[in-house]
């Protein structure tokens, strides 16, 4: 018989990573674009200022995704790895007080109080081990599992240039009007919503909708203020 517990299911990443800056970024792009190339699109009919105006949102778009999530994400870093050094330090200079507190720790989770003692002295022993415990337990973190700002940053930025890129395509094609835009854009924003349903709870026509719905009121409210600001030849 193994002396391994055998392991019958398997959880999903939710921690981050690479999934929350690629999905947002998508999203970002493709509402943010669709609406900036609808609020143009309600103050002119020019087709090559209405592309230029989504080429120029795409791009600065995901320039600013990606240099927030780099930001953000190695701020956080820098903020778990200091915290992390503090609690290595407690361990090498009071070693004894970091053994009782973590065999408290085990205690408060209903472990009895000699069980957990020896749980506790065992960890401990291990140096690596005992931070990597104390971190998760106290931070939250596991310090060789901290996220990339890199990956967070790449991820950001392609996924908000494929998002952004989808209500483009038709003027780049030689679309006149908005009407193919918005289609190709809502059918992308029910399909984006829906695909999000494949690591959420939701059903796939809920997410679906809401994404639609969010995506089309933004455009309806640029496209609102384009038309406005055209009618009156600002």
């Amino acid at each position: 018989m193994s002396g391994r517990a055998e392991v019958h299911h398997e959880h999903r990443d939710v921690t981050g990573g690479w999934l929350r800056p690629s999905v947002f970024g998508a999203m970002d792009g493709l509402v943010s674009n669709f609406a900036l190339i609808a609020g143009v699109a309600g103050g002119t009919t020019n087709t090559r200022v209405i592309a230029l105006g989504g080429v120029a949102g795409l791009a600065a778009g995901a320039l600013s995704m990606a240099g927030g999530e780099y930001v953000s994400v190695a701020s956080q870093r820098e903020l778990a790895q200091a915290e992390i050094a503090v609690e290595r330090r407690e361990l090498a200079r009071h070693p004894d007080d970091e053994q009782a507190e973590l065999a408290q720790t085990f205690v408060d989770k209903g472990v009895a109080p000699d069980l957990a003692a020896e749980v506790a002295r065992q960890i401990s022993a291990h140096p690596e081990r005992a931070l990597e415990v104390h971190s998760r337990n106290e931070l939250g973190v596991v310090p060789g599992e901290l996220p990339s700002p890199v990956v967070a940053a790449v991820s950001s930025f392609l996924s908000f240039a494929v998002g952004a890129v989808l209500p483009l395509l038709p003027y780049l094609f030689g679309a006149q009007g908005l009407g193919v835009p918005a289609t190709v854009s809502c059918v992308a924003l029910f399909a984006a919503g829906a695909l999000v349903s494949a690591v959420t709870a939701r059903t796939w026509w809920y997410s679906g909708l809401r994404q639609l719905l969010v995506g089309a009121v933004a455009a309806g409210v640029t496209f609102g203020v384009g038309n406005l600001i055209g009618a009156a030849g600002l």
